[in-house]
């Protein structure tokens, strides 16, 4: 990660309003925190660590996202492997409809192409379109429309067969 894409993190941390964001790349992370001391004073402060002392902050959250009790989460997973996952490929606020009175991209049993639009991210005030890298059939939404989403976030479960 370069300076400059460093530097539009912690732009669009100040433009979401977040007070704190973390993340951890292969050899590094990153802490942007932001306080509002004024009407529109922000302060950041960016700090790099090890990933080593970063994996038991990682821990923490994880427990917190699944909300299915943890027997019925295994057979679950075992149903997954058949499955192929679209990830978030950036950081924002996924939409799945094109605009507020147009109809969701793919719905639950909707058949897809390699290329189809499944969902829209806005990150920085810009809507990227994230296109289907696989063909099949939708099999599970896991995102809800209007939430923010993390880089490499699963959003849907596709049935490639």
């Amino acid at each position: 990660m370069d300076i400059r894409e460093i530097q539009n993190l912690i732009k669009f941390v100040a433009k979401s309003g977040a007070t704190e964001v973390k993340l951890e790349m292969d050899d590094f992370k990153i802490t942007i925190k932001t306080t509002n001391e004024g009407p529109e004073a922000t302060t950041t402060y960016v700090q790099q660590v090890p990933v080593s002392a970063a994996l038991p902050q990682a821990s923490a959250p994880q427990p917190v996202a699944p909300t299915a009790p943890a027997s019925p989460a295994a057979p679950v997973e075992e149903d997954n492997s058949k499955f192929v996952t679209v990830k978030s490929p950036i950081i924002g606020t996924l939409y799945r409809k094109p605009a507020p009175d147009k109809p969701v991209f793919v719905e639950v049993g909707d058949t897809i192409s390699k290329g189809d639009v499944v969902c829209v991210i806005e990150a920085m005030k810009l809507f990227n379109e994230i296109e289907s890298e696989v063909s099949g059939k939708i099999v599970k939404v896991l995102v809800d429309d209007s939430s923010p989403v993390e880089f490499d976030q699963p959003l849907f479960l596709v049935d490639p067969s």
